[in-house]
């Protein structure tokens, strides 16, 4: 039974057509649940803040000893990380229009990707990507003229991302050939004083939304789809991007909190009398009372001791776990202390980038895929708009999307290789240039201001004038 004949089936209840929609066939990590993902994202769900498994020390009468819990936040920290690789330069949408038409369609689509704040949208959901191994960004329009997309529409564009990490539950659907035939979301919302569940089903031709205010499963909303797709993206990975490094992670973890304990029980100094002969203690009076004289045998010595423990196996244990952490993900570790050890010249911290720059090619493929489909749901939404006169040449625009791996850059010797390879012409503008330093609040007066000033270089030096 397709999808479509599941949602038109009178035979079947809602709670039946629930239940097909939220068959999942692809194997996504669980995000919450006994081995969520959650557990390792969070540092306050890693297995030192248990205190089943790592209690406090009861001490006399209802007194607790509290123990040393350290955690790291290297899971979050590498997919946080992973996103800045990808999005740190913004991912671009490079059209190819070949008419005058197409031209205005491709800054039409721009105009609305940039109204939408794509990039701030791209971050958000690679870190869900990332972090829950699945996002979905849902697109839609409200009725609201406007003019701020170039044109006159009588929608706004708005899109919403859905994940786990949300509380959100996905179920996309696919048929033999690896299509999506419909993408469902499900999700929950306070109705008064009660948790009442939701889910949405989008396929190319309908959208129904499932309710369970009554106590069970019923159909409160069914309405065409006049766009042609499903107006949702969906993209998903195996595996989060930490990987298999977790349990790496909690032993660095269980490492540093057993030695803190070690270190606050011992590292107190003690005042320690070494003699042959028995010494009364308690008269040295409190400490308030300015230096005490205390009296020894002949030959006797006294002084503070203090643990001398040996750290550096402990700093060699938890550097290398933390090292292979990263070099395990190939990913940078940017940290101020990793940073600063060597002075580095230019070319040199470009280096460090080449495996993390191969980490974003090995990721981008799915990346593009999703960021191809978003804009094919955007020019369907857009067709709509415009109306049939720009439908043939909104599906025949070319629009390719351009991941650029995060690197430092220096923007000297890219002007001087692009010179090479213009012949020394000029490659910008006067008032380009002006624009990219960004200190003018008013460009053209910018302008005017140095051709006055050129135009009275040149009267006060008469030589300097050249005639053509």
């Amino acid at each position: 039974m397709t999808i479509e004949e599941i949602l038109r089936s009178t035979e079947l209840t809602a709670t039946e057509k629930v239940n097909h929609l939220q068959e999942k066939i692809i194997n996504v990590p669980a995000w919450s649940g006994p081995k969520g993902l959650v557990n390792a994202y969070d540092p306050k769900r890693h297995p030192v803040m248990d205190k089943s498994l790592y209690p406090d020390e009861t001490t006399g009468k209802n007194g607790v000893n509290k123990v040393s819990r350290i955690t790291l936040d290297l899971p979050r920290l590498a997919a946080k990380r992973m996103t800045e690789l990808v999005c740190g330069i913004p991912i671009k949408r490079i059209y190819r229009p070949e008419n005058d038409k197409q031209k205005e369609v491709a800054t039409y689509i721009e105009k609305i990707f940039d109204r939408c704040r794509i990039d701030c949208v791209n971050i958000e959901r690679l870190n869900m990507l990332f972090s829950g191994c699945e996002f979905m960004t849902l697109w839609y329009v409200v009725e609201s003229p406007n003019t701020q997309y170039g044109f006159n529409s009588r929608v706004k564009f708005r899109c919403r991302n859905f994940s786990p990490m949300l509380g959100d539950a996905l179920y996309p659907l696919f048929d033999e050939y690896g299509d999506m035939t419909a993408m469902s979301v499900a999700y929950t919302r306070t109705v008064g004083k009660r948790e009442v569940q939701y889910l949405d089903a989008y396929t190319a031709t309908k959208h129904v939304k499932f309710s369970s205010e009554t106590g069970h499963w019923e159909i409160i909303i069914d309405e065409d789809i006049s766009v042609g797709k499903i107006p949702a993206v969906y993209c998903y990975r195996p595996t989060p991007i930490w990987e298999n490094t977790a349990d790496n992670v909690y032993e660095i973890e269980w490492a540093l909190s057993r030695n803190g304990n070690y270190l606050r029980e011992n590292s107190k100094p003690l005042f320690c009398v070494f003699a042959d002969e028995q010494i009364d203690y308690g008269d040295e009076g409190s400490p308030n009372d300015g230096k005490g004289v205390l009296q020894y045998p002949k030959g006797s010595t006294a002084g503070y001791v203090t643990w001398a423990q040996a750290i550096e196996n402990l700093k060699f244990y938890t550097d290398t776990i933390r090292s292979m952490f990263f070099t395990q993900l190939q990913l940078p570790d940017w940290s101020y202390e990793k940073m600063s050890q060597q002075a580095l010249s230019g070319e040199s911290r470009k280096q460090l980038f080449i495996d993390a720059q191969m980490k974003v090619k090995d990721e981008s493929g799915r990346i593009i895929e999703a960021c191809d489909r978003e804009v094919n749901v955007v020019k369907a939404f857009l067709k709509i708009v415009l109306g049939e006169g720009y439908a043939a040449d909104i599906d025949a625009l070319p629009v390719e999307t351009r991941i650029t791996p995060f690197a430092i850059t220096d923007k000297t010797e890219t002007v001087s290789t692009l010179l090479a390879a213009n012949g020394n012409m000029p490659i910008m503008s006067q008032r380009e240039s002006i624009e990219e330093y960004g200190q003018s609040n008013d460009v053209d007066r910018t302008l005017a201001e140095i051709a006055a000033q050129q135009q009275g270089d040149v009267f006060e030096n008469p030589d300097a004038q050249m005639f053509k």
